[in-house]
């Protein structure tokens, strides 16, 4: 076949090669599964992912076992007499050990030897979920039987939940409690028939199931001290809200508290956001991979999508009671400042209408004013220039045989004129002059 001549897209093996890049376990019962997931307490997402390669890489040196490759996101091989998987995701990062079943005590945990503590106790972050699965092959007409042999001192039976998953290929049970040596236990009973890729799936989505359960609680918490605040600014938001409507305060300074009460909103929201968004999509994968069990019911016994719905639905419920309730006093909060700032807004508007009003009525004092000093000024001009013009022309008038009085009669009007004509001109001239510069 002719090789394809077209130019191939620089991510195009890559994002190929993803979808095939972590392949469910392949288990032949009897086995077991120990499984660890840790997180860092803050800015998981954001955290320096070479700090858990370096991390998976102290433990392989342990083991002698070969190294992934450099910026490796995961990681599957021999560790000692088991087989480890490693994954790094978003917030967390998994080891998953799988090895044959050696020991009487199911849940004892010595597969977890393999683990040193030392190098636990260096760990980029802490252990969020910690599982044992007992992996055994069980005939459909021994089932009972075994159940009833080992699930008593197994599990809780309060919290047990036991179902018939993957076309009753195998039955899957567990309590979702931490037991005394700190790991959360399920059992895995499948028929003999069942192909170990099978038993892989189903052993990998029950740790995915409690890992992203996990997860998803994490938000819990947080949802419910995000409530507390929410409910307090609610309370503020409505005493505004009151005070606005019979206008008791000062419309400026309920502006000045509503505006901090929002400001402290949207740092809440911004800081609860990643934590949200998360829990959904957490949420979202639990709900998917139960699903993907095909869960049967077995006799009266609880299915693992009944456990969940009574006791991780309700949690998930305030989770998204509490981003609900942020999202709608966020939205009150700005509707109420966008009302108050129209207000005040209306408020300077009538202010500045006030105001320049009274700068009109002074402009008008002022300008009778300065027409009645003008007025007095000619006078008081005047008076000094005719005075002035009789002296000055006194010789003229005893030539043409005048009389003082005579001669300031002649003057007066004459005067008052030029004085009155020079002062308007002057005022002209200023008034001019303070035009062009404004």
């Amino acid at each position: 076949m002719a090789q394809n001549p077209l130019p191939d897209h620089p991510m195009r093996y890559a994002l190929a090669n993803e979808l095939h890049a972590r392949p469910f376990p392949v288990l032949d019962p009897p086995c077991r599964a120990m499984y660890l997931a840790i997180k860092k307490l803050e800015n998981a997402a954001e955290r320096d992912r070479s700090e858990d390669r370096a991390h998976l890489i102290a433990l392989l040196d342990r083991h002698g076992a070969p190294h992934p490759p450099p910026g490796a996101d995961h990681y599957f091989g021999r560790l000692g007499r088991g087989t480890l998987k490693w994954e790094q995701h978003t917030e967390f990062v998994t080891y998953t050990l799988f090895a044959p079943e050696q020991q009487a005590d199911a849940f004892a945990g010595e597969l977890f030897n393999l683990f040193p503590r030392d190098w636990l106790s260096e760990a980029p972050g802490k252990v969020v979920t910690s599982c044992i699965v007992e992996v055994m092959s069980v005939a459909p007409e021994d089932r009972e039987k075994t159940m009833a042999r080992y699930f008593p001192s197994w599990f809780v039976p309060e919290s047990l939940s036991v179902s018939a998953v993957a076309d009753s290929s195998a039955v899957v049970a567990g309590d979702f409690q931490i037991d005394e040596h700190g790991h959360t236990r399920f059992a895995v009973l499948a028929r003999p028939d069942t192909t170990p890729t099978r038993v892989g799936r189903v052993v990998q989505r029950v740790l995915e199931i409690e890992t992203y359960k996990s997860m998803a609680m994490l938000t819990l918490p947080r949802a419910r001290a995000v409530s507390a605040t929410v409910a307090r600014l609610d309370r503020e938001l409505s005493d505004l809200a009151t005070g606005m409507a019979e206008e008791s305060e000062q419309a400026t300074e309920v502006l000045h508290r509503l505006l901090a009460m929002t400001a402290e909103i949207e740092a809440l929201s911004s800081a609860t956001a990643f934590r949200f968004g998360a829990y959904e999509a957490y949420e979202a994968i639990v709900t998917q991979r139960i699903g993907a069990l095909r869960e049967e019911r077995i006799a009266d016994r609880q299915l693992m999508g009944e456990f969940m719905m009574r006791r991780f639905d309700p949690a998930m419920r305030t989770c998204r009671s509490a981003k609900g309730r942020l999202a709608e006093l966020s939205g009150r909060a700005e509707r109420a400042a966008n009302l108050l700032r129209t207000r005040v807004d209306v408020a300077n508007q009538a202010q500045n209408v006030e105001v320049l009003r009274k700068m009109d009525r002074r402009a008008a004092l002022q300008l009778r004013l300065q027409e009645t000093v003008e007025g007095l000024s000619v006078v008081a001009i005047s008076y000094y220039a005719v005075n002035l013009a009789a002296g000055l022309l006194s010789p003229v008038g005893h030539a043409l045989h005048l009389e003082k009085t005579d001669l300031v009669a002649i003057l007066t009007l004459p005067v008052i004129a030029g004085v009155w004509f020079m002062v308007r001109r002057i005022r002209n001239r200023v008034a001019s002059g303070h035009d062009e510069h404004g």
